[in-house]
């Protein structure tokens, strides 16, 4: 029999300056394969939802980085026919370096889009509708990246050395004030070969890629988890807008529900989709690939979760999470954290 999960959604609209609350109540039900042509980006125009010859609905997923592993379950939810099976044609379109992923599908050029939880909320902080729908890496991969050699097993041991991070972002604040950080030197995200050369310098990184890249290089780096701080944000949300759940909750249940299928798909077995990310993404390895989907496997499904929990989202997460942006001045903490999210109960 079919897992039932019900969907409870709580979406903040603006209409002529006064807030309003839908509440939308969708079931799913989640039962758990064609190698597609390479996916063409689509342009700057605006994308809406539209029909194609076959009668499906024509949407955008834009991504937050380029075709990765972290990736994998849209990617394998395209391939094995879950979108289509729902009547959905999805474009994946692949994101890079500071894309604005938010901004594109808060503003209608983008159907549906892919990023971290603190982004949906600090994007929530400066008026951007968007909704969070599915969270398939429930533990953040992001970690600082230092040598064996070095000694260093915590994150408070981070001292006497140079640090590479991203200073702005918000794991990286939060760090900071919640880290002694003696006598560290913090500069920008810095090339792998910084790393390799220097054993007295620390990177920020995900732990299913620049761990990889390391070790390939000859190096012995030891992980640290950001996530052991506390700071522990949802990774590869898929998200939409409040109006889209709104004036389309159909849609929206269908590619929450593909996609879902998708990630079960990808964590069961990515061998056909990791070398399909690497036909369309040739500097990812088939290796780095593989390397990328077993290290996401127990951050996707950690201790107690089945399959059939992947991408389930708690209030609880969602408020600590809120907290901690706001102590850090990242988001306000008025925010109703009910509209950023669609909460998902399992029978």
């Amino acid at each position: 029999m079919p897992t039932r999960i019900h969907f409870f959604v709580h979406v903040e609209t603006k209409m002529n300056n006064v807030v309003q609350f839908a509440f939308i109540l969708f079931a799913l039900f989640i039962t758990g394969c064609e190698k597609e042509r390479p996916i063409t980006p689509v342009d700057d125009s605006s994308v809406s939802t539209n029909e194609s010859d076959e009668g499906n609905t024509k949407v955008s997923l834009l991504l937050n980085w380029t075709p990765e592993a972290e990736h994998g379950g849209f990617y394998a939810a395209l391939l094995n026919g879950h979108y289509a099976t729902e009547g959905i044609e999805v474009t994946i379109v692949p994101g890079g370096k500071n894309a604005p992923v938010i901004q594109r599908v808060a503003t209608g050029q983008d159907t549906f889009g892919v990023c971290n939880a603190d982004q949906i909320l600090t994007g929530r902080n400066q008026e951007a509708d968007v909704v969070a729908l599915l969270a398939p890496i429930q533990d953040s991969p992001r970690c600082i990246m230092v040598h064996k050699s070095s000694g260093i097993t915590s994150l408070d041991q981070l001292n006497d050395m140079t640090l590479a991070m991203s200073g702005g972002r918000s794991f990286a604040v939060y760090m900071q004030k919640h880290l002694p950080l003696e006598n560290v030197e913090i500069v920008p995200y810095q090339p792998i070969s910084i790393f390799l050369e220097d054993k007295n310098f620390g990177q920020q990184g995900y732990v299913f890629s620049e761990p990889f890249v390391a070790q390939q290089n000859g190096a012995e780096p030891h992980v640290l988890m950001v996530s052991d701080l506390g700071f522990n944000p949802y990774t590869s949300i898929l998200f939409t807008t409040g109006d889209r759940i709104s004036s389309d909750p159909a849609l929206v249940e269908k590619m929450t529900s593909a996609s879902k299928k998708g990630w079960q798909d990808y964590l069961d077995d990515p061998t056909k989709t990791n070398e399909y990310i690497h036909s369309i993404n040739e500097q990812m390895s088939v290796e780095a690939l593989a390397f990328g989907a077993a290290a996401i496997k127990p951050l996707s499904l950690t201790e107690g979760m089945s399959s059939e929990q992947i991408g389930m989202m708690t209030t609880q997460r969602w408020q600590t999470l809120l907290d901690q942006l706001a102590e850090i001045d990242h988001a306000d903490a008025s925010l109703d954290i009910n509209d950023a999210f669609i909460s998902v109960a399992v029978e």
